[in-house]
Order: structure tokens, then sequence, then C-alpha cells
């Protein structure tokens, strides 16, 4: 691996603006993608698949319409050229539930040669950390992957 250049630190320096942005999120701080994203910004999660400033803000609307207390906590981050790799969980309770969810994933998020994210893209696994968690369909799923050794 070579050493850190100033190219990974201004990567980094970005990276670590992204992850306070997340943390911090709530419907009022939207208003800041306009200036952390690139205008054609790519947002990817199990659920999305969105391209535009206007449908990012969209998708966090909508989580914040939907989840009661939605909360990103990012525990690590690392640099490879212009990508960073940001580890964190995710932490919701769905409405008329007390019971708190906790999402586990890594984003691999993509900077312009300015700093601003032009794509965020979402790894976690869905179907073991939200649809087994689901009646009916979770009972399924967890048949499913006993039957194939998962």
């Amino acid at each position: 691996m070579s050493d850190t250049t100033d190219s990974d630190r201004s990567v980094l320096d970005a990276a670590k603006q992204w992850a306070e942005f997340f943390e911090t999120l709530t419907p009022s701080s939207l208003d800041r993608l306009e200036s952390l994203c690139a205008p054609e910004v790519r947002f990817r999660d199990p659920f999305n698949d969105h391209t535009g400033v206007d449908a990012v803000r969209r998708v966090f609307e909508t989580m914040f319409d939907t989840l009661e207390e939605p909360r990103f906590s990012v525990t690590r981050i690392a640099v490879d050229g212009d990508t960073a790799f940001l580890s964190w969980f995710f932490t919701f309770k769905r409405a008329n539930s007390r019971k708190a969810w906790r999402i586990e994933g890594v984003s691999e998020v993509i900077f312009d040669e300015t700093g601003r994210v032009t794509a965020h893209l979402d790894h976690w696994d869905a179907s073991q950390q939200f649809y087994a968690k689901l009646p009916l369909i979770g009972a399924m799923i967890r048949f499913i992957a006993a039957k194939v050794g998962v």
C-alpha cells in the first residue's frame, strides 16, 4: 500500500464531512445536500437507486416520514483514491412499534475533484437485517436460509 497522498487527505476530509452530515441528519439539514453533492449524484441502497440531488432528498424525506428516530452512527472511514468507505450502524423504530431496529452496513462514497459526492452506494444485507425480521416473509426467508445453509 502506498503512502497517504494530499489527494487521499482531501478525500478523507470530504468523507469526514459527509459522515458528520449523516450522523446529524435531520429534515432541516437536507438543505446541505446541494453543497455536499454533485448535481447528478447517485444514491443506491437495497430499496432505492436514484440520480440527482432532488431525488436523493426525497429518499431521506421518505425516511423521516416513515420511520421514527432514524439515526446513523459512522464507526470507521477508509479511503482509496477518490472513494471513501464508511462503516455504519443505522437505528430506527417502525411506526407504532417500540422495538428499535439496527442495520449494519458500509457506504461506498465517491467524490469529485472538488470534494462533492458523486455516488453514495450502500452495501448491507437486506434479507437478514430487514426482510427476515418481518412477519410472514421473515419466516419464509429463515426457512429458505436454513435449507441452503446460510
